[in-house]
């Protein structure tokens, strides 16, 4: 693919970077790109918030950090500090958690913007704000940014991310997918010694002193930490850094075992874990369920595993070691997800790799990840899990169907990597800046023949840039999966 970001002056504007204690998978995605266009040979800023402890400047992995403002005020900030260097750079990913920077406003007209989104968040606001300040947030995430990013493109993380643009945002613009990565584990992780059922303390390797970073921020030893707010650890590969939801026992033996990595924030559900917790420790005794992450929901869903009795079921192990999550989390026979939505569900394909299954609701982002009846389970949003949950179970008791399932879930996470992510993004980038915009007329994936080896997926304006060249031509347009997966499936494109 032609994505040389050598000598290009890339932004990437985000909320927060990937050390900020309330990181999350839009940090992580941002950060593993950030990383790769430098190893590269391109100049990359990552403008960003600052929480308290954290330096102003500084460079990590040859990745200059500039950091400024607080929660709110680090959107004035960063239009302020770009509006000054406007010339400075030839392009700018700009991440939307929520509402976007709208960078098009300070920026030359000729520098292409991204406009890149996770998933769509019309519905949380409303959770998380008064009245009228969710209307302001939906306003700006609707029709402000529709127009102020008219003339450049998005990305997405998933089809369901898309789609939701399309549908929920009324966007018309062009949208192109580059999803997130996943590292395979190298070597088979260590079983980790079984918590005890009833504690909200840390498993083997967890800190306990801090509030566990969102799914994709986390804490391992691939990445330093950048001296920020001195809470410890480094960002680990494809970690979710929320920590595990483990429980005791192996997988495939005696009483089953379930695990739910999250982050306890009210649009992640994690009551619905207890509640299938009530049920199985009837219907199988013996079960064991744990939850690990923090957040603002960490003294309720405490509180409420003692008023239910559940303490000899439910484990609350808040944040642990990359480590002891990918131990906890390999040896469950199940991996859950209460969220109401999610852009892709980065804990979901983590898991995968790791030869589990997960059982979710059928929603934005988990219906991508989840391959239903292949590694995992859909349940419809308004059910209970319980009955999702009893019949993985039961597809699980054989052996033969587990080993399928097993390894249908190691093949579908190989297909996301980090570096085919920045592979692509690159791609779209380097195209864009040689043509001058991230938009284009025609806003659909086609698979072309004639360019290297095989056929290619391309979009956007590396499609556009593309079919210039002689000998390339397009065969057809791409599938939803071809979109995702970057790749020319099958004759049925892999339907």
């Amino acid at each position: 693919m032609t994505g040389d970001v050598s000598g290009l002056r890339i932004a990437i504007v985000n909320w927060r970077d990937p050390w900020h204690p309330a990181a999350g998978g839009a940090e992580r995605y941002a950060w593993e790109l950030a990383r790769r266009f430098a190893a590269r040979g391109a100049a990359v800023t990552y403008v960003t918030a600052r929480a308290p402890g954290q330096r102003r400047r500084e460079t990590v992995e040859g990745v200059a950090f500039a950091r400024m403002g607080g929660t709110f005020t680090v959107y004035p900030r960063v239009l302020a500090w770009l509006l000054a260097r406007r010339r400075r750079f030839d392009a700018v990913i700009d991440c939307q958690n929520g509402i976007p920077f709208f960078t098009p406003w300070v920026l030359p007209r000729g520098v292409p913007v991204f406009c890149s989104i996770f998933h769509v968040h019309d519905d949380q606001f409303g959770l998380y704000f008064p009245r009228w300040l969710a209307w302001i947030g939906r306003t700006l995430e609707g029709p402000v940014a529709r127009r102020a990013y008219r003339r450049h493109a998005c990305t997405a993380i998933s089809v369901t991310t898309l789609d939701a643009l399309r549908e929920r945002l009324s966007w018309t613009g062009p949208v192109y997918l580059v999803p997130v990565g996943v590292t395979l584990p190298e070597t088979p992780p260590a079983q980790p010694a079984p918590a005890d059922p009833g504690t909200d303390a840390p498993a083997a390797g967890g800190s306990g002193e801090r509030d566990a970073l969102a799914p994709g921020g986390a804490a391992g030893r691939d990445m330093p930490a950048p001296g920020g707010t001195g809470e410890g650890g480094a960002l680990a590969p494809g970690g979710t850094g929320n920590g595990v939801a483990a429980v005791g026992g192996l997988a495939g033996r005696g009483d089953p075992e379930l695990v739910c990595v999250t982050r306890l924030v009210p649009h992640k559900q994690v009551e619905r874990i207890l509640d299938l917790a009530e049920y199985l420790r009837v219907r199988r005794p013996g079960v064991r369920v744990g939850v690990v992450g923090r957040g603002p929901e960490e003294e309720r869903l405490a509180a409420l595993v003692r008023e239910r009795g559940l303490g000899d079921v439910v484990t609350l192990h808040g944040f642990v070691s990359e480590e002891a999550k990918a131990a906890l989390v390999a040896r469950a026979d199940l991996h859950l997800s209460a969220s109401r939505g999610e852009g892709w569900g980065l804990c979901v394909a983590e898991a995968a790799a790791l030869g589990v299954p997960t059982v979710a609701y059928d929603v934005d982002g988990l219906r991508d990840a989840v391959r239903d009846g292949v590694t995992g389970w859909l349940a419809a949003p308004g059910d209970a899990l319980a009955a999702t949950v009893e019949r993985a179970l039961k597809e699980l008791d054989d052996p033969v169907r587990r080993a399928a399932i097993r390894d249908a879930c190691r093949e579908w996470a190989a297909e996301f990597d980090w570096a085919r992510s920045a592979d692509r993004m690159g791609a779209l980038l380097a195209a864009a800046v040689r043509r001058g915009t991230s938009g284009t007329s025609d806003s659909a994936a086609h698979v072309l023949a004639g360019y290297g080896a095989g056929t290619l997926v391309a979009e956007g304006p590396l499609r556009d840039r593309l079919v210039t060249e002689p000998g390339v031509a397009v065969l057809r347009p791409a599938t939803a999966r071809e979109r995702l997966l970057g790749r020319a499936l099958d004759d049925d494109g892999g339907r």
